[in-house]
């Protein structure tokens, strides 16, 4: 071959789009930005929300708070959620998507130690704002800055692998919460500082290179118009949201109280939701892989309405139990479906798909939100009648199960 003929074949070579995924890594250094990914999620996800709830006994027994004091506590973690949902892009833009998701690890380490010492209900509001501020942060740019790297075929069980975080987060704070809380409450978070600070560390070094795209927006993505299908994506999100909310928030207390089964069984319960929500991003994410996202979603959202609809038949052990690990599983499961959705409804444009992942992460903290809140409203007003809660959050689910399959058929006609 000529030099001639080899300077037309690489002048002819088609170039890269912007935001496309053609500078992919190599299998290795893929499965170590998927661990990055997952310690991330761990850490801003799974340890700085859900170690809060097994703690809370402990806060009321030792008097740091009073039991409502608790409650605005726990809240302020969701509304940080919300408000770092809303910052992410910023954040990306002005120092870089990888060093807002270390510095938003370092920060979430931080508010543990801080956490251990009750200096004021001020102070310590403050740092359970800022923890669910990093997960808001961490929950939008860890997958924009992993899968872009990702071959389409493997986009799937990566996005399960990172947000099985979460499910482990789930497992921890019914396993090694209580473990540690034998040591003390100021040692708890110690030690849960010290576990985060681990992670942050094994992950540092472990993140892609930054793409020009990471860190720039695009004039492009900014003019670009979203889907019906895109914006019925978003609204289809946050319906899930609702539905994850009587399993998240009531179960333990439905089984313990409700059932009048005592708080052992509930926790039982709890500890299989934990472990569905470890397994459950990554048989959703293949699945995801092997059928195409359009088709997963839609299955998933017909499982989860049967499980969180389940016990609203059956409160026998055998439904409770396939209830749980079902729901649990979803709670980070879904989230691999709606990523590898958003890459195939916006598939050229970086930019653009992490902006789709930034509006689906607030709608579904603001449905959350309200859920918690109008639930725990009509559980009083019902007078503690759980079944209309796992009616109502099974209705949200079919309620998006209904808005996908009539803008399918409302697309084939047209």
């Amino acid at each position: 071959m000529t030099k001639t003929d080899t300077k037309q074949r690489v002048e002819t070579r088609p170039h890269p789009r912007p935001g496309s995924t053609s500078h992919q890594a190599s299998p290795k250094q893929g499965w170590r930005c998927a661990m990055a990914g997952l310690s991330a999620s761990l850490v801003g996800l799974g340890l700085a929300r859900f170690s809060y709830t097994p703690l809370i006994p402990a806060l009321i027994a030792a008097r740091w708070f009073s039991a409502s004091d608790v409650v605005f506590l726990g809240a302020a973690n969701l509304a940080g959620y919300l408000a770092g949902a809303l910052a992410a892009r910023a954040a990306a833009t002005r120092i870089g998507a990888v060093r807002a998701l270390r510095a938003m690890m370092l920060l979430a380490t931080l508010s543990f130690f801080a956490s251990s010492a009750p200096v004021s209900f001020t102070w310590f509001f403050a740092w359970r704002f800022l923890s669910g501020f990093t997960g808001g942060i961490i929950m939008v740019l860890t997958a924009s800055v992993i899968l872009p790297h990702t071959s389409a075929a493997r986009r799937g069980i990566v996005g399960g692998i990172i947000f099985a975080g979460v499910g482990l987060g789930v497992a921890a704070s019914g396993t090694l919460v209580p473990l540690l809380l034998q040591q003390g409450l100021q040692q708890s978070w110690y030690g849960l500082g010290v576990l985060s600070a681990l992670l942050t560390l094994a992950s540092w070094w472990n993140w892609p290179a930054e793409a020009k795209s990471d860190t720039a927006p695009s004039h492009q993505a900014k003019r670009h118009q979203a889907s019906p299908a895109a914006r019925a994506l978003l609204i289809q999100y946050g319906l899930n949201a609702v539905a994850l909310v009587p399993h998240m928030v009531f179960i333990v207390d439905f089984v313990a109280r409700g059932l009048g089964q005592g708080i052992g069984a509930g926790s039982n319960y709890w500890v299989l939701y934990g472990l569905g929500a470890i397994v459950g991003p990554l048989v959703t994410g293949h699945l995801g892989d092997r059928t195409g996202f359009g088709p997963a979603l839609r299955a998933a959202f017909l499982i989860e309405a049967a499980a969180v609809l389940l016990p609203t038949v059956s409160t026998a052990p055998v439904s409770l139990i396939m209830s749980s690990v079902v729901a649990g599983g979803f709670t980070p499961g879904i989230v691999p479906l709606v990523l590898g959705r958003i890459h195939e409804l916006v598939p050229h444009s970086t930019e653009q798909q992490r902006a789709t992942w930034s509006h689906a992460t607030t709608s579904f903290a603001l449905f959350q939100a309200a859920a918690a809140y109008g639930f725990s409203w009509i559980y009083a007003q019902t007078g503690g009648d759980y079944l209309v809660l796992f009616g109502l959050g099974g209705g949200a689910v079919v309620l998006a199960l209904a808005i996908d399959l009539g803008l399918a058929l409302t697309t084939r006609k047209a």
